[in-house]
């Protein structure tokens, strides 16, 4: 006589993720575990049990670990992109536009999970190792100095002030991680309002 039970016996199968889904939440796994834990840490294996799909779907959709950190890094930088440009949305001046980078900046860094940024972070494990990494890190700082540059020629300054206030948010980013400390924000932002007063008077 069975001891198993009928209701048990009849537990649906989960369903088989669309290559869309598949994709979706691997990335969004690999995200997750490569900021917390660093990418070197994050093998394929784990990426697979952390996500729930199997090793071989995972080598499918992924040619190689390298294909999934490039597909993150666009994701992030898109994020960053969106986020970024909607702290200087909501600032009525061209000054507090530029101000608002260094707000955003103090918003993110009072995260409990903040790790720094991921670009410089993955820069520092494996760019010297992947050019093709490096190339993608070296384009998202290129593009938000580009941007800071922008906001600064709005707002009647020069790019030369609008590159240093690209370097104060990029060293608060590193400071703030390493100390466990958001308060970099708001020391990079003193500075920035420094520059930007004596850059305009």
């Amino acid at each position: 006589m069975s001891t198993s039970s009928p209701t048990a016996a009849r537990q649906p199968r989960p369903p088989v993720l669309s290559e869309t889904q598949a994709r979706s939440r691997a990335l969004e796994t690999a995200t997750r575990l490569y900021y917390a834990r660093g990418i070197s840490a994050v093998g394929m294996d784990a990426l697979s049990s952390e996500s729930g799909i199997g090793l071989k779907r995972l080598y499918q959709l992924f040619p190689s670990k390298e294909a999934i950190v490039e597909e993150v890094l666009n994701s992030m930088h898109g994020t960053w992109v969106g986020d970024i440009e909607q702290a200087a949305a909501s600032a009525t001046t061209p000054r507090d536009r530029l101000l608002a980078v260094y707000d955003y900046l103090g918003r993110w860094f009072s995260d409990d999970d903040y790790r720094g940024c991921v670009f410089i972070n993955t820069f520092g494990e494996i760019g010297a190792a992947s050019p093709r990494i490096a190339t993608l890190v070296r384009d998202h700082k290129l593009d938000f100095q580009q941007y800071v540059v922008r906001l600064a020629v709005e707002a009647g300054a020069t790019e030369a002030l609008g590159q240093q206030l690209a370097i104060l948010a990029e060293g608060a980013q590193t400071t703030a991680a390493i100390a466990g400390d958001p308060a970099a924000a708001g020391y990079a932002r003193d500075a920035a309002v420094t520059l930007i007063d004596a850059a305009l008077t």
